[in-house]
């Protein structure tokens, strides 16, 4: 990799920092605004890394659970590679589409898809360490929104898939890997009716 493309992938993750802080900072709606318009610029030929990383966050900042669905989709195909055949689509009511999806949303080629229907989970596009070691969040980020729309065995498949992808992360203490493993058990606990969960069960991943 030059020293130009480095630097163009650095001025990428900067400016979805710039709008993370501007998200934990309580503004929403420029965050939105500067990752929407971000988004548009990397569009479906940006790096899969970039697009995933923006795609989560842009879930974080959404205020209707279906469209945080849509953009955590959005999150896991941008690491995901193509596959034949048809492709799901994500529940009905996702609000803000970006320019360079199409209008209906993005595709969920997670394997079981919004509805449900049942398949393989999503191929790594690169065996990159640092794309695998975001699946788990990734499909824990996909059970709790499923969960937050009252779909409870979507949600279970997704944390399955979680719990498959587990063996990727860190043993770090109270860092990044450990943190996902105590979500992890959260988000079981939830779904089996049990105290102590949380729909947003994962630590944040900084860019």
């Amino acid at each position: 990799m030059t020293e130009q493309q480095e630097a163009s992938e650095d001025a990428v993750m900067t400016r979805i920092g710039q709008a993370v802080i501007l998200l934990h900072a309580g503004d929403r709606e420029e965050a939105r605004n500067r990752l929407r318009e971000l988004w548009s610029e990397l569009g479906e030929d940006g790096a899969g890394l970039h697009r995933c990383t923006l795609a989560h966050y842009m879930a974080d900042a959404q205020d209707d659970p279906a469209d945080e669905l849509a953009w955590d989709l959005r999150a896991l195909t941008a690491v995901c590679a193509p596959r034949d055949g048809p492709q799901a689509e994500p529940g009905e009511g996702a609000g803000e589409q970006p320019e360079a999806e199409p209008a209906e949303g993005p595709e969920d080629r997670s394997g079981d898809g919004a509805g449900g229907s049942g398949g393989r989970p999503c191929v790594p596009e690169e065996p990159d360490p640092a794309v695998r070691v975001l699946y788990p969040s990734l499909h824990l980020s996909l059970a709790a929104d499923y969960l937050k729309l009252q779909r409870p065995e979507e949600a279970r498949i997704h944390l399955a898939r979680a719990r498959a992808a587990a063996g990727v992360l860190p043993d770090d203490g109270y860092g990044y890997g450990n943190g996902v493993r105590a979500a992890l058990a959260r988000l079981e606990r939830l779904l089996a009716g049990e105290p102590g969960g949380g729909l947003r069960p994962f630590p944040e991943q900084h860019p």
